[in-house]
């Protein structure tokens, strides 16, 4: 069995899961206050590199339904949110857990990169 699968067996028949998008003004109650970790991805609509990221991420959603809410921020409509979470290069992707930022990985990156990121704050069911 893969080992960057978050939940092993079950996701290989799993539907795919929806990655939702959020703003500014659910931002809090979405990402912040959710009591499971939360994948933040912000990005452009006009970014290459966004539109090559979001298959991984639809796979990552997939991978990890029900453990990690994977999220999405349009970053020209939420310029607040950017410059408070420092968001200098799309895509960014921000791991909240409890609130606080735990991981940070910019640029495009492979559905394993990702996960063994997330790994150490998934917890199982």
């Amino acid at each position: 069995m893969d080992d960057w699968n978050c939940n092993d067996a079950k996701s290989m028949n799993a539907d795919k899961a929806q990655i939702v998008e959020i703003d500014e003004k659910n931002f809090e109650s979405e990402v912040l206050r959710s009591k499971q970790p939360v994948m933040v991805a912000f990005l452009t609509l006009w970014s290459r590199p966004c539109h090559i990221i979001g298959s991984v991420l639809d796979e990552v959603a997939t991978a990890c339904a029900g453990r990690v809410k994977v999220v999405k921020v349009n970053a020209d409509d939420n310029l607040d949110l950017g410059v408070w979470y420092e968001i200098q290069s799309i895509p960014t992707l921000l791991c909240f857990v409890n609130g606080k930022v735990s991981v940070r990985i910019v640029g495009t990156a492979s559905k394993e990169a990702i996960l063994s990121k997330l790994m150490p704050f998934i917890t199982n069911p």
